[in-house]
């Protein structure tokens, strides 16, 4: 009998710990997709940026000196960061995932580009991404960007 129940919680320590890493691929594939949307939704429409955020959703945007809390004020800053920042591309450097259950924090820095008078121009910052798992998908709740201090 102690056989089968060191076995089982084994087995379920296992599967937690596959759950786990499999949730912080999932978290890491979220963030680097924010990434790939910010670049093609500034050449199409900022607002698909926008949607991959929760509806109460908060973003501290890296080029603005107020917080953003609804979805409204999300749209108005990536429609001004895409004309403030033509042709941006993002460069994830690090990622420091956790997940908490169905909660995720992502750290790490990135690599804005885009350009300025004719020339690429590099924008390097530190970001925290908040997620929350809903309906299977994560979806930003918090985002925190700021330019790397110098």
């Amino acid at each position: 009998m102690k056989k089968v129940a060191i076995s089982s919680v084994a087995l379920l320590l296992f599967a937690a710990s596959a759950a786990i890493a499999d949730d912080k691929a999932d978290v890491k594939a979220a963030i680097e997709n924010w990434g790939k949307t910010v670049a093609d939704g500034c050449t199409s429409d900022p607002n698909k940026i926008a949607n991959l955020y929760a509806k109460d959703g908060v973003l501290w945007g890296t080029i603005s000196q107020s917080i953003r809390s609804d979805a409204a004020g999300i749209q108005d800053y990536f429609k001004g960061a895409c004309v403030k920042l033509p042709k941006l591309t993002v460069e994830f450097k690090d990622h420091l995932v956790r997940v908490y259950g169905n909660a995720a924090i992502d750290s790490g820095t990135y690599v804005f580009s885009f350009e300025k008078d004719g020339a690429k121009t590099d924008l390097p910052a530190r970001y925290t991404f908040v997620l929350v798992k809903n309906g299977g998908q994560w979806q930003i709740v918090d985002h925190h960007s700021s330019a790397m201090p110098q």
